[in-house]
């Protein structure tokens, strides 16, 4: 008997991330955001922020640390108050991890996909054994040490050093150096290629690409040209008993409808169901929140 296509959510969610510890949205508005990263508070640009600021103008003044942006696409400059530290540490449950002011814009982890490792969190921890989990374009390794955290074998893949770098210095600031994590730095197309071609299997995969990027050997990545084949390839990596397949994308004209499309249309004979929408940010106030990315999520 044929196994089942996946039922598909016929409307978009809501994953939603409200502050914590370390974090929070304080206030959004004309064209900006102001948030609480640690110790220190900083102003973005939002263009989606189209409101008015409910916190007066001295709440921003205060700011630690503003971004001004340049003409070139995510780029800029910090402008500080005062000299703050190189990096600090952060936590999010049992994943803790060091925040940077990068040159762009953001702080070395994306706070949004807070919603994200609380599902990854919830799934792994009812998981029988220990699942294998392999996370593509992990960058800094947040979401790695959070399913390492829950108990499952990781590979992290990314291709920077110097992201793969921060990610080793983030488990060992953890406790978790000494968990199954393997740490692979090379270009994802390629990895997951010579992966299928194995015959190697994942009970969960993340796959959470740019826009655009290069890989260490000068490899081009390109969303829409090369998401396709390696959405594919990874239906292809996940094992009989597999539990998710977890797909987020930051892009303009990219949708979690158009995510939700690709999964099922990999995933026929898999069953189980995929839902599809957005990643948002949550003001303090809890009635007014930012989309920031989208995403496409299948379990078993």
């Amino acid at each position: 008997m044929s196994t089942p296509a996946p039922v598909v959510a016929d409307l978009p969610g809501a994953m939603r991330t409200t502050a914590w510890a370390d974090y929070a949205l304080l206030d959004s508005g004309g064209g900006r955001k102001l948030e609480r990263y640690g110790p220190y508070t900083v102003v973005r640009p939002e263009p989606q922020a189209m409101w008015t600021p409910r916190l007066p103008d001295s709440a921003w003044e205060q700011a630690d640390a503003v971004f001004n942006p340049s003409d070139e696409e995510d780029a800029g400059n910090w402008r500080f108050k005062g000299k703050p530290q190189e990096s600090w540490p952060m936590a999010w449950g049992e994943a803790k991890f060091h925040a940077r002011f990068t040159a762009f814009r953001h702080l070395a982890f994306f706070p949004e996909q807070a919603a994200n490792w609380a599902w990854l969190d919830e799934r792994l921890r009812a998981a029988h054994g220990q699942p294998r989990v392999l996370n593509l374009f992990g960058y800094t390794g947040v979401a790695s040490l959070v399913c390492a955290a829950a108990g499952a074998h990781v590979t992290h893949v990314d291709a920077s050093k110097k992201a793969i770098g921060w990610a080793r210095e983030n488990a060992a600031l953890s406790g978790l150096e000494d968990r199954p994590i393997r740490w692979i730095c090379e270009d994802a197309r390629r990895y997951v290629q010579r992966e299928v071609r194995r015959g190697s299997r994942y009970d969960g995969i993340i796959l959470d690409p740019p826009k655009y990027g290069r890989g260490p050997d000068g490899e081009v990545w390109r969303l829409f040209e090369n998401l396709p084949e390696l959405a594919a390839l990874c239906s292809e990596l996940l094992s009989e008993n597999a539990s998710f397949l977890l797909l987020n994308a930051y892009a303009e004209r990219i949708s979690g409808a158009a995510l939700s499309s690709l999964l099922a249309s990999n995933l026929e004979d898999r069953g189980g169901s995929i839902d599809w929408g957005e990643l948002t940010l949550v003001e303090d106030k809890q009635d007014r929140q930012i989309g920031m990315s989208f995403y496409g999520r299948w379990a078993s």
